[in-house]
């Protein structure tokens, strides 16, 4: 159970723009994080702006970006952005049932991933857990990105973690 109430949409008319907008971007729901985030409007629009570009607007692969997204929620035990990731976007895109499972393991296996995913799953647990990214793990992923792609991964690294913790915090309810 959510830590505070949700923002009903029969009761809060006034907001009926902004929530028809979180539908139209958010898979025709108002999914219950917004449902929490628009106690302040300017946020949650902001929110979904943000997300939505670390999302969607990078040159990252899908892939990568998926890996990132769910070993963050994997590192940050946010059942929430596990669940919704496995069932609604890890297989459009390109992560099997096996690999959400591989990156839900405290170690990650070599085998499962290829070695630019190995980097990116170091560079994402070295930032998510201790807020550093010690130089030998910057280097090896530098060998395979440009500097917006650095700048991508961080940001995104960066925002999934902010995503986790806010939805740890407020303890929002599964979908």
């Amino acid at each position: 159970m959510a830590r505070i109430s949700y923002v009903q949409e029969s009761t809060h008319p006034e907001l009926a723009p902004v929530i028809k907008t979180i539908r139209e971007q958010r898979r025709g729901k108002l999914i219950p994080v917004y449902g929490l985030l628009l106690h302040s409007p300017d946020l949650a629009q902001a929110w979904m702006g943000f997300i939505n570009a670390v999302r969607w607007k990078t040159t990252l692969s899908a892939r990568l970006r998926e890996i990132v997204i769910l070993r963050v929620a994997v590192l940050n035990n946010a059942a929430y952005v596990i669940d919704v990731h496995r069932q609604h976007f890890a297989a459009a895109d390109g992560l099997t049932l096996a690999e959400c499972d591989a990156l839900l393991a405290p170690a990650i296996s070599d085998s499962t991933f290829s070695a630019l995913e190995i980097s990116v799953i170091d560079y994402v647990d070295a930032l998510t857990r201790t807020a550093q990214v010690p130089e030998v793990v910057f280097e090896q992923v530098r060998k395979s990105f440009d500097e917006r792609q650095l700048v991508e991964l961080s940001v995104l690294t960066g925002a999934y973690n902010m995503h986790t913790r806010v939805l740890n915090a407020l303890q929002v309810d599964p979908e």
